[in-house]
Order: C-alpha cells, then structure tokens, then sequence
C-alpha cells in the first residue's frame, strides 16, 4: 500500500510540473500570437491613415480621432493576452 501511495504522489508531482511547463508555454504563447494581430492592424491603420491626410489635409482631426480610437480598441486586444498569460501564471486553474 506504501508504494500505491508513494507512486501516486509522485505521479501527482510530475503532473502538476508538466502543466506548469505547458502553462509558461501558453502564456508566452499567448503573449506572442496577441500582439501579431494588432501590431499588423496599428501599423495597416497608422499607414492609411497618413496617406489619408496626405489626400486630404483639411480631413486631419477627424483621420486622427477615428485612428487613436480604433488604436486604444486593437491595443486592447493585446491586453486581453495578457490577461489570459497572467492568469496562467499566477491563478492557474489546472493545478491544484
């Protein structure tokens, strides 16, 4: 009965450092892959933007209102993977 015991404890144990090695994966992991999206997206939206004012000089307040408001919404998104990361991290469902 000793050994069952002893063998599911150290069963338990290299689970539990198995998912805190896949849970500091995915958290880079989702670092990582949320901010590609929105630094593709500010950097499509910065470019028309100038290229918007370019064409039309008078049009400059209202390009450069709708572009900070629609770069405070991509920035949020990658906020939103971070919060996924840091919930890996710290308040980790998967272990005990």
């Amino acid at each position: 009965m000793k050994f069952v015991n002893f063998f599911i404890y150290k069963s338990n144990k290299i689970m539990d450092s198995i998912i805190s090695a896949a849970s500091v994966i995915a958290a880079g992991l989702s670092v990582g892959l949320a901010a590609i999206g929105p630094g593709i997206g500010q950097g499509n939206a910065a470019g028309q933007a100038v290229e918007g004012i370019a064409r039309q000089p008078e049009a400059e307040n209202k390009i450069r209102g709708t572009l900070l408001l629609s770069l405070a919404f991509m920035e949020a998104l990658t906020i939103y993977g971070l919060v996924v990361a840091l919930s890996l991290l710290f308040a980790n469902p998967f272990t005990n």
